[in-house]
C-alpha cells in the first residue's frame, strides 16, 4: 500500500472527510487529496499530527509494506501490560459525520468545535469542557445563556461557585434576581444580601431590607434594623406585616413591583 492509500484507509476508519481532517491538520482539503492521491507529501510537522491522530507510526505511513504498525503497537501494549506496566492511553478526536450550519452534530476533541461539543476548550449549542462557551455551557470557566461552573458567566440563567446572568445562583452571585451565599442584585437573596430589595441575615436594599441585621429605606430586622422611611425591629405583628406592605407598595417604583410581591409573600 502506498502513504495515500494508508492515509485514505485510516481517515476512512476515524470517520473523517477529507474536510474535516484538513481543518484538524490546518490545510485545504486540496492537500488532503494530493496525498491520498499520492501527487504530494505533507510536511513533517504535519505527518507528526497525523500519527498522534490516528494512533500509528511515521514508518507505517512511509514505508511501502503491509505491516500495519498498530498491530505492533497493540502487541507492545500486550507485552507490557503481561510484565504489570500501564501504559498511557491517548485520547483520540471524533467527530459527526453530519453538520448543521457548517458545524458537525457532535465533536469530542482537545478544542472542540460542534453543534454538541466535548473537550478541554469547547464551543458549541451544547458545550462541555474546562472551559466552554455555548447556548448550555457547562465547564471550569462557563459562558453561555445557560451556564453552569466554577467561574459561570450567563446570559439567562447561571450557576456556579463565582456566578453572574439575569438569574443567578452560586456561593458569589450577581443578577437580577440573586441567590447566593454573598449575593449582589435588583432582587438579591443570602447570607450578605445587597442590592434595590435585599433579603439574608445580613440584608443592605436600596428599597428594602429584610434580614436578622437590616438597613435599607424600609428595614425590618430580627434583631436590628436601620431604615430612612420605616424601621421594625422584633416579632412582626399583623398590624406591622400590613403598614410594611403598604409603604412597600408606595416605595417601589414599577419596574421593582415584582420583587416587591416577593417580599410581601415572604411576610405573610
Amino acid at each position: 500500500m502506498t502513504f495515500g492509500d494508508k492515509l485514505a484507509k485510516l481517515r476512512r476508519e476515524y470517520n473523517y472527510t477529507q474536510e474535516q481532517l484538513a481543518d484538524v491538520l490546518g490545510v485545504s482539503r486540496q492537500s488532503v487529496s494530493k496525498w491520498e492521491s499520492d501527487i504530494a507529501y505533507p510536511e513533517t510537522d504535519k505527518l507528526v499530527k497525523m500519527c498522534e491522530l490516528f494512533n500509528c507510526s511515521s514508518d507505517y505511513l512511509l514505508l511501502n509494506t503491509e505491516h500495519n504498525a498498530r498491530s505492533a503497537s497493540t502487541n507492545s501494549a500486550q507485552d507490557s501490560s503481561a510484565s504489570g506496566e500501564i501504559l498511557p492511553v491517548k485520547s483520540k478526536e471524533r467527530k459527526s459525520k453530519k453538520t448543521l450550519w457548517g458545524l458537525p452534530l457532535w465533536h469530542v476533541a482537545k478544542n472542540a468545535r460542534g453543534i454538541i461539543a466535548v473537550g478541554v476548550n469547547a464551543r458549541g449549542i451544547l458545550a462541555v469542557g474546562v472551559k466552554s462557551t455555548g447556548i448550555i455551557s457547562v465547564g471550569v470557566l462557563s459562558l453561555g445563556v445557560i451556564s453552569c461552573g466554577t467561574l459561570s458567566l450567563g446570559f439567562l440563567f447561571s450557576v456556579g461557585l463565582l456566578s453572574a446572568a439575569l438569574i443567578s445562583v452560586g456561593t458569589i452571585s450577581a443578577g437580577i434576581f440573586s441567590v447566593g451565599a454573598v449575593s449582589v442584585g435588583v432582587f438579591s437573596l443570602g447570607a450578605v444580601a445587597i442590592g434595590d430589595v435585599s433579603v439574608g441575615a445580613v440584608a443592605i436594599g436600596r428599597y428594602v431590607a429584610v434580614g436578622a441585621n437590616a438597613r435599607g429605606a424600609i428595614a425590618i430586622g430580627g434583631r436590628k434594623a436601620f431604615g430612612e422611611i420605616f424601621t421594625h425591629t422584633g416579632r412582626l405583628t399583623d398590624e406591622v406585616k400590613l403598614q410594611a406592605k403598604q409603604l412597600i407598595d408606595e416605595t417601589l417604583p414599577t419596574y421593582l413591583k415584582w420583587a416587591g410581591a416577593i417580599v410581601k409573600a415572604m411576610l405573610s
